[in-house]
């Protein structure tokens, strides 16, 4: 059975004054029946692992660099994630590919530095609005799935989380079946590739415009294991209706 996941990605949000929007979401979320996840900027990794001590609710960077260390000036490592309280790191995210020009060999080598630094890669997908519109999703989600995920990987250290690029941040939603499509041809994909245990044991999420009045509805799709939540997620106002549907679906 596939554990399910509810993660909230802060992307460029958050200083300290977001510590109360934490604790309301620890108090709210005592004892989840799904695991909880917040990925908020580097700067206040260490302050929300504190802040969610205790909890069952845990924390994530948004990426990290493939060298254990060295000269890279602005960088991140897994291991200093590790060190801040991470348990999870976001890679291939589509405003990295597009903003930083990640490639699917850059996410791939990022991934394997976090899996050995013992991190859970959550490993992003999507396609943009013209590949939609050409009928070349599954081909790109494929590509990006065989380029992007190491060969050794367990259930464990992987989350797969697709996310059409132009959903994102706009308000528009894929259709149920549009969603299930997708989300079935990963799991077929990673069945294939990895064999039926793990294959049917990684999470999938959705992500792209999630909130609590859609989720319910996404939540029942066909391999929808949760959630990556960016703008919902910085309130606990509106990322606990999100959580709470995936604990009801």
């Amino acid at each position: 059975m596939v554990r399910k996941l509810a993660a909230g990605n802060w992307k460029m949000n958050g200083t300290g004054a977001s510590l109360p929007e934490v604790e309301a979401l620890k108090a709210a979320l005592s004892e989840p029946s799904v695991d909880v996840l917040i990925c908020p900027p580097a700067t206040m990794l260490s302050r929300l692992s504190d802040a969610l001590d205790g909890s069952a609710i845990v924390t994530g960077g948004q990426d990290c660099h493939a060298a254990g260390s060295g000269a890279h000036t602005g960088d991140i490592s897994a291991d200093m994630l590790r060190d801040a309280g991470a348990t999870h790191v976001i890679l291939g995210h589509s405003e990295r590919r597009t903003d930083h020009g990640e490639s699917d060999a850059d996410v791939r080598a990022k991934a394997k530095s976090a899996i050995a630094a013992g991190l859970r890669a959550v490993i992003c997908v999507g396609e943009t609005l013209g590949e939609r519109e050409a009928a070349n999703t599954l081909s790109i989600i494929g590509g990006q799935l065989a380029g992007s995920v190491p060969d050794l990987v367990t259930a464990d250290r992987l989350v797969i989380a697709y996310e059409p690029v132009w959903a994102i941040g706009t308000g528009k939603v894929p259709t149920t079946d549009q969603i299930g499509e997708v989300h079935d041809f990963i799991r077929a994909e990673l069945e294939k590739r990895f064999g039926s245990g793990v294959g049917r044991s990684v999470p999938i999420l959705y992500g792209g415009s999630v909130k609590g009045s859609n989720a319910a509805k996404i939540f029942a799709v066909s391999n929808v294991n949760g959630a990556l939540v960016g703008g919902a997620s910085l309130k606990a106002a509106d990322f606990l209706p999100i959580v709470e549907a995936l604990q009801a679906s």
